[in-house]
């Protein structure tokens, strides 16, 4: 067994060189890899705490009316900040699916991203929404889309010497767009999503979609984005029709397994009614009526 060594950096610059020394792993809230290490599914020497950087914890806004989240700041702490529960109130509502109230205290986006679950329930919106992910490591800093962060079940595109200092959040037209994330589980809380859709569209000044986004989770290695599906809804007048149509095309789009939680099928009818569901979520919050 491992002799365990435990690190609290103060700077982004401090954990990196700790990760540089190899067999280590960051931690944001724990709330993934205390039970992954406690299982046995991890083992590291080195454990990295990045709580305790400021810059990490933090919540900011931008001069275009953007965000950039700390990636180890506590959803609690996030939805307690009136601006940006009122701004980004759908991403907040899908934070709030991961756990319970005593985890979203210690669990954060960031950590939702790099467990890289396939079911994560933070990260299908946070790619509708167009969020980037801010990397630090041994060569510096980087930018890339929070899309490109995990490549497989627990597997992210990070080196072992870099971490997710920040996400990023476009600005949002406000009267003109909407997110919205749905979810199947097989209880109400605390549980693991069968399957799941994110979808995000954008208006234009006749009421037709300009921009459309769809995201689906538990159906494929990593979060899929259902890109045929989003095409067929530009330049259409949202409707239930339309709607439905594009919740067939993103079930055809899937690549679900079978296990003991659903079969493929199963996964697959979930996702077309989730993704009508959640289509027809964001038309009615922007004041479309969906006939």
């Amino acid at each position: 067994m491992k002799e365990l060594q435990y690190h609290r950096p103060v700077t982004v610059e401090d954990a990196v060189g700790i990760l540089q020394q190899g067999d280590g792993r960051a931690l944001s809230g724990g709330t993934d890899l205390i039970a992954q290490m406690r299982e046995g599914r991890r083992s590291v020497r080195h454990v990295v705490d990045l709580k305790h950087i400021p810059e990490l914890t933090s919540l900011t806004r931008s001069s275009d009316g953007g965000w950039r989240v700390g990636a180890a700041m506590p959803i609690g702490t996030l939805g307690r900040n009136e601006a940006f529960a009122t701004d980004q109130g759908p991403l907040l509502a899908s934070a709030r699916l991961i756990g319970s109230l005593q985890i979203q205290n210690r669990a954060s986006l960031g950590g939702n991203i790099c467990n890289a679950a396939p079911s994560a329930d933070a990260a299908p919106l946070l790619i509708c929404l167009g969020a980037e992910a801010e990397i630090a490591g041994t060569s510096g800093r980087r930018v890339m889309q929070v899309g490109q962060v995990a490549t497989g079940p627990g597997r992210t595109s990070l080196g072992p010497a870099e971490i997710l200092v920040a996400i990023r959040l476009p600005p949002l037209e406000q009267k003109r767009s909407r997110g919205a994330y749905l979810r199947f589980t097989p209880r109400r809380e605390m549980d693991i999503a069968i399957a799941g859709a994110a979808a995000f569209i954008t208006l234009d000044d006749r009421h037709r979609i300009r921009q459309a986004r769809i995201t689906l989770a538990s159906v494929a290695p990593v979060p899929l984005v259902a890109e045929r599906a989003a095409r067929m809804l530009i330049g259409e007048q949202p409707s239930a029709a339309l709607f439905k149509e594009a919740g067939a095309a993103a079930a055809a789009e899937a690549r679900p397994i079978s296990d003991l939680r659903g079969s493929a099928g199963y996964r697959r009818t979930l996702v077309e009614v989730l993704t009508k569901r959640a289509l027809g979520e964001c038309a009615r919050a922007l004041g479309v009526g969906i006939r």
